[in-house]
């Protein structure tokens, strides 16, 4: 059975930072590229990075280029998502899954950016 879990949101002010993590189950996470994406209130869901499965190649949406870092720890099944110099705009659920979202979605976990 597949189950993606993401924690590490809260509420942070403006120019805060949060670290993020998905820790995935069922799935030969080694083998698969992984991403994390968001979704604000009223809005679609959005991709905001990618990282190889090795690692090794990392690719950003423009929004989050040069705040945000994606990572990864193969031995723990886990995706992880450094957010720093946030902004209110960056307020959002935010999930992790394929870059194709092939697999079931995970609850998420709420940033809030605001003072």
């Amino acid at each position: 059975q597949v189950r993606l879990v993401e924690s590490g949101g809260g509420l942070v002010q403006p120019g805060g930072s949060l670290r993020l993590s998905c820790a995935a189950s069922g799935i030969p996470f080694s083998l698969n590229s992984m991403a994390w994406y968001r979704q604000a209130p009223g809005k679609e869901r959005e991709l905001v990075a990618v990282i190889s499965s090795g690692g090794g190649s990392r690719n950003y949406a423009d929004f989050v280029k040069g705040r945000f870092t994606i990572s990864r720890d193969n031995a723990k099944k886990t995706v992880f998502l450094q957010m720093n110099s946030l902004t209110p705009e960056d307020s959002a659920v935010y999930y992790c899954n394929a870059p194709s979202a092939k697999w079931p979605w995970g609850q998420g976990t709420q940033v809030t950016v605001s003072s």
